[in-house]
């Protein structure tokens, strides 16, 4: 389980502090796929940081599973991350090493034998549908392709959190839909708990089972995803569903194509 609770965190900035995350609280379930939404400056990829502990909030406590993320020294928190996986928009990956060394590298780092290295990213690489590129370099990659790479090397320390920061938001719509369905697939086989950071509202109705919504650094909504996008209470999920709306009348209009 992940457990958030009052989380604060504050920036200082050339034109004063600025208050990011305002109390915060929230719960994930083992298991569970969470959504957390909200508009560009809401908090949302500083609450996730604070989660894998790149950020140390103000004030609050997080807890994912056994460790006080929050309370850890440095040491304690690098062996922690080993069981937090990130994906990430924009990929992350070592140009100049191939779809194998990059699964490869956070094994390394954990000083995994040879052999027990090779068994790994070979098992990952069939649970992402790689095999066939494992020499490739992600320069020879399409979009989605490094992207699964991404989430296969998120995978390599075998994590009890996988957690995604707009890990969809550079794609296009067909490969977005196929990253969802691994991410789904790998949810149902792994039973494994993502969290999924994003401001693209179809990414949450297909893929999640709860969610949240920030906005200006508070949750202003929480619960399931399905009663949330029936009865929206907060201005942001209305306002969400009101342009997704809008945009798929558009290309409805347009005959499928944007206008």
């Amino acid at each position: 389980m992940i457990s958030v609770m009052n989380v604060s965190k504050t920036f200082n900035t050339p034109t004063g502090k600025v208050e990011v995350l305002k109390n915060i609280n929230l719960s994930v379930e083992n298991g569970d796929v969470f959504g957390i939404i909200g508009f560009s400056g809401a908090g949302k990829s500083t609450l996730i940081r604070c989660l894998n502990g790149l950020e140390k909030p103000d004030s609050g406590n997080i807890i994912i599973g056994e460790n006080e993320i929050t309370k850890l020294n440095r040491k304690e928190l690098r062996n922690a991350r080993k069981k937090i996986g990130m994906i990430f928009q924009q990929f992350n990956l070592f140009d100049s090493r191939t779809v194998y060394e990059n699964i490869a590298f956070p094994l390394e780092i954990s000083e995994y034998k040879k052999e027990k290295i090779k068994s790994r990213v070979e098992e990952i690489l069939d649970l992402v549908e790689l095999s066939e590129k494992r020499d490739s370099y992600p320069l020879q990659l399409s979009g989605g392709q490094k992207q699964r790479v991404g989430i296969a090397r998120a995978l390599a320390n075998n994590p009890d959190v996988l957690l995604s920061d707009e890990a969809t938001s550079a794609l296009d719509p067909q490969t977005t839909f196929s990253i969802l369905e691994l991410l789904k697939n790998i949810n149902k086989r792994l039973n494994l708990t993502i969290v999924i950071i994003t401001h693209e509202l179809d990414v949450l109705r297909y893929c999640t089972n709860n969610m949240v919504v920030l906005e200006d650094g508070h949750i202003v909504e929480n619960g399931s995803t399905e009663n949330l996008f029936l009865n929206p209470q907060s201005d942001t999920l209305k306002n969400f569903i009101n342009i997704t709306n809008g945009f798929q009348r558009n290309r409805n209009y347009s005959g499928g194509e944007g206008i």
